[in-house]
């Protein structure tokens, strides 16, 4: 095949992708001016809990596979989808009808955060440990940056908080939620 005809086959596909209206229609943005929400805990997150005068029951949890910690005295304890201050009410709760202490007192704070995942078009992909206020473009950095081949206009994210699991298209300054998934594809020229 000469040359000539493979440049123009090219020219040819790149500019049948471009115009595809049901592969730019397949991802919609990410809205990065929203705040994200209240965090929710989840598997991979690993909490500090504190029970005042419980020795015992006060260390580091990691949330399992389940979405479960096994607390001392208490047993399996099921925080997926929880915020921090209804983890904290759910365990006095316990606390206070399983174990009959009066008035006891908890506090719940995050240790770790579960991890973000990139992959596709960058130096270094695997999954990093997510720092608040995390950018797109600061997690591809921490993955050794855009290889050559990388359509850094197109990025996409698969959030962990969205029940569908549907990419979204996402920009450099999109802010990043503990676990998201972050795939740089391939420019094909």
């Amino acid at each position: 095949m000469s040359k000539l005809l493979r440049i123009s086959m090219a020219l040819l596909v790149a500019t049948a992708l471009a115009g595809c209206p049901h592969l730019q229609e397949a991802l919609e943005p990410i809205d990065s001016s929203t705040s994200p929400s209240e965090y929710r805990l989840g598997p991979g997150d690993r909490i500090d809990v504190v029970v005042y005068e419980e020795p015992l029951m006060s260390r580091n949890y990691l949330v399992d596979d389940t979405g479960i910690v096994s607390l001392p005295l208490v047993g399996p304890f099921q925080l997926e989808g929880l915020t921090l201050r209804e983890t904290e009410q759910a365990l006095v709760e316990v606390l206070s009808e399983r174990l009959k202490i009066k008035e006891p007192r908890a506090s719940v704070n995050i240790v770790e955060y579960r991890p973000v995942f990139i992959m596709g078009e960058v130096n270094d992909p695997g999954s990093y440990p997510y720092v608040s206020g995390m950018t797109v473009l600061s997690a591809v950095a921490i993955a050794g940056g855009y290889t050559t081949r990388a359509r850094n206009k197109e990025i996409n994210i698969v959030r962990i908080s969205d029940p569908a699991k549907t990419p979204k298209l996402a920009a450099e300054s999109t802010l990043l939620e503990p676990g998201d998934i972050v795939k740089v594809p391939e420019r094909f020229f």
